[in-house]
């Protein structure tokens, strides 16, 4: 939630609209505390200035604007579960607040959570619409599971704060870090613009006589700042928020070699003089999009974000994009999590397999004919084409999917969007039921979702049987919806080979992706060639052991997940999955 108008007279009837919006907002996080139902696909519900992704053991945490500060968590990034209380519950929050900032109801907006020095800290900002009369706070924990016993926020008083003569608004806390590991909070808004100030690494405060340097102006708030690479880019917000459907929020980028600026867009236009390049904007369902935060794992960054759903109502809803970099250097958004075909527009063909954990069977055309009204089934592997699928974005990170055999479309028997509903082949009308929305998880595995109800695709009942037919269900995390893609014209790890006896590997689970092998009951003398694969199939570690010995020291420098080792020698093929802590 913002302080966005940019001066207290200038937009009054922007600022009821905007007050009826926060009506409507803490209803709405209202409803989704009284019932915390789980609400993922397409967006965790009541997400509204999301902080950056934070991990505690298993769970993903996110915190967003809301009363007392409202929280929700994960264990796999695409279900999301409301927190069962807010950070500052019954209205208790710290007495210092209402003496910096009158009127303050208890309306917590756009915090930020960090792990450093071993606590969780916690930023976030008190205002009121219209006002630039502000503080950012910091409180601490050790842990954020409510659960704990040692679970307990402590206030750590004001970081920032503003009145009606500060040069810049004390809302919007963002934390990053320099190329020297010093510590940074970029924070400001409409009024003022943007600022950045050293922070003391030990207390989370600024730094004693440190320079706030105004980085972006003219319209601009929820800043965030990433390093890649030598330069520090300035994530920005222009536009209007809490308009639901018709706010007209969108995400602008630029860089600078130094966390103190310029910052420059593509066009080498000065944040600071309305520059920015735009990164996110409005696109089908997803409108305005703001405050982003970048959260990398396993080799994947994730950019955070939340939106307005115009296919629900405009509710404030968490999304969560593939953040990758080109070949300039400069950040690039997609809500795709396919690799996108060589030609626009074009489809990619893979094989659709069940994730780990599960029988490790394929989508197939049942009886490989191909025909209109045949079922979707899960079958043994064979490598036939009416194994394989053909996937076409259609943007925003929903696809068709038709099959090789036949070119007949994968959609809902009759357009059903009720639980159980079984998936058939058909001819492509464009209808919802014949399209499929993709998350990853975070463990790699992928997640399909009908748009005519949102449920996923699964094995029904986990099934291991060759032969079940497919079908949709209110996503559960199991790993029966949960799904593996690899291009079909990738050979088959099993294609044409024998199995290689005689060889083992330990530890299991490894730590730091090193490994042994045991090759001691080899029976054939030769070279070996070891490779690593990820769980979308890509060698990710390859290497070639002209003569090897009894064992051979695998360091793959693997980050912690599930992987599968091969050996292969001649004809022979050895397999086995790995999982790496």
């Amino acid at each position: 939630m913002r302080s966005t108008s940019r001066f207290t007279s200038e937009f009054p009837l922007w600022r009821q609209l905007l007050r009826r919006s926060l009506s409507g907002l803490l209803l709405l996080l209202a409803i989704t505390w009284a019932a915390p139902q789980a609400q993922a696909l397409q967006g965790a519900f009541g997400s509204h200035d999301p902080s950056t992704i934070v991990k505690d053991g298993d769970k993903y945490w996110v915190f967003t604007t809301g009363q007392g500060i409202y929280g929700m968590y994960s264990t796999d990034l695409v279900n999301w579960t409301p927190g069962p209380r807010p950070v500052f519950p019954n209205n208790t929050f710290p007495s210092w607040i209402t003496a910096k900032v009158p009127g303050f109801a208890g309306i917590f907006w756009a915090p930020e959570c960090v792990f450093m020095n071993g606590k969780y800290h916690l930023y976030y900002s008190c205002s009121t619409f219209g006002s630039r009369v502000s503080a950012i706070g910091l409180v601490t924990n050790v842990t954020l599971d409510p659960a704990s016993p040692s679970y307990n926020w402590v206030d750590q008083g004001e970081v920032v704060s503003s009145n009606n003569g500060s040069a810049a608004n004390a809302i919007d806390p963002g934390i990053f870090r320099d190329a020297s590991n010093n510590l940074w909070m970029t924070y400001g808004s409409f009024f003022g613009g943007i600022r950045n100030v050293q922070l003391d690494a030990g207390t989370g405060k600024i730094l004693a006589g440190a320079t706030q340097y105004a980085v972006a102006n003219g319209g601009v708030e929820a800043a965030y700042v990433k390093q890649n690479g030598a330069y520090y880019y300035l994530f920005i917000n222009r536009g209007a928020c809490c308009q639901g459907a018709a706010s007209t929020y969108y995400i602008q980028v630029g860089r600078s070699l130094s966390p103190s600026g310029p910052f420059l867009d593509k066009s080498g236009a000065d944040l600071n003089n309305n520059g920015g390049t735009t990164l996110l904007s409005a696109s089908g369902r997803y409108r305005g999009p703001g405050h982003t935060g970048i959260f990398e794992e396993n080799g994947t960054a994730y950019f955070t974000h939340h939106y307005y759903d115009s296919y629900d109502r405009g509710n404030p809803k968490l999304g969560i994009g593939k953040l990758t970099w080109d070949a300039a250097g400069w950040p690039e958004v997609t809500r795709d999590w396919l690799a996108p075909a060589a030609t626009p527009g074009a489809a990619v063909r893979y094989t659709v397999a069940t994730a780990p954990g599960t029988a490790g069977l394929v989508w197939q055309a049942r009886d490989c004919t191909g025909t209109a009204g045949t079922a979707i089934e899960q079958a043994a592997r064979t490598g036939s084409t009416c194994q394989q699928w053909d996937f076409t974005a259609l943007g925003n990170g929903d696809y068709k999917i038709t099959s090789a055999v036949g070119g007949q479309a994968v959609g809902v028997a009759s357009c059903s969007d009720a639980n159980g509903a079984l998936l058939q082949l058909g001819s492509y009308s464009g209808q919802e039921c014949e399209q499929f929305h993709i998350d990853r998880a975070s463990d790699g595995s992928l997640v399909f979702s009908s748009l005519n109800g949102n449920r996923a695709v699964e094995v029904p009942f986990a099934s291991a049987n060759p032969g079940v037919q497919l079908g949709l269900f209110d996503y559960n995390g199991c790993a029966c919806q949960r799904w593996n893609l690899t291009p079909a014209a990738a050979p088959l790890a099993t294609a044409a080979r024998t199995a290689l006896t005689g060889i083992s590997i330990y530890p299991i689970p490894a730590s730091g992706g090193t490994f042994t092998l045991d090759l001691s009951g080899r029976k054939v003398a030769g070279a070996i060639t070891v490779e690593v694969l990820d769980l979308q199939g890509r060698v990710v570690y390859r290497r070639v052991v002209a003569n090897p010995q009894a064992t051979v020291a695998v360091e793959a420098g693997l980050l912690p997940g599930l992987f599968l080792v091969q050996v292969r020698q001649g004809a022979g093929l050895f397999t086995q999955k790995l999982t790496v802590l």
